[in-house]
């Protein structure tokens, strides 16, 4: 199958959306951990509407999950070259696969401090 540029503005935008739409579909079916991330992001915006957060709040919230699930997708991203360029075991495609996993954890760390700076006044 070989690949042909649209060149044109509004055409080539959709296009792009599709394989955004076509990537975003694929992660969430295929990627456990990006299942796990999409389920805890469903959690917390369900207890935004109990607990009644304020707008400045759901911003902070939707982008730590945002970030969280992006992140995550673009570590996915980075095995997947991995595993591609060298699918047996090497000590450096294992070191670059960590540091992807390490920038994960760094946004799901913030992302749960965030909850918690979030919902400890409503629980306490």
């Amino acid at each position: 199958m070989e690949f042909k540029k649209d060149n044109t503005f509004f055409t080539g935008r959709l296009k792009s959306f599709r394989f955004a739409f076509n990537g975003a579909t694929k992660l969430i079916r295929t990627e456990h951990s990006i299942m796990v991330q999409c389920f805890l992001g469903v959690i917390v915006t369900i207890a935004g509407f109990y607990f009644g957060i304020s707008k400045t709040e759901w911003l902070i919230q939707t982008l730590a999950i945002g970030m969280v699930i992006s992140i995550e997708g673009l570590n996915t991203a980075v095995e997947k070259i991995a595993d591609f360029i060298h699918p047996n075991f090497h000590e450096k495609i294992g070191f670059i696969k960590d540091i992807a996993a390490g920038a994960v954890f760094f946004a799901a760390i913030t992302a749960f401090v965030i909850g918690l700076i979030i919902y400890i006044p409503f629980l306490f």
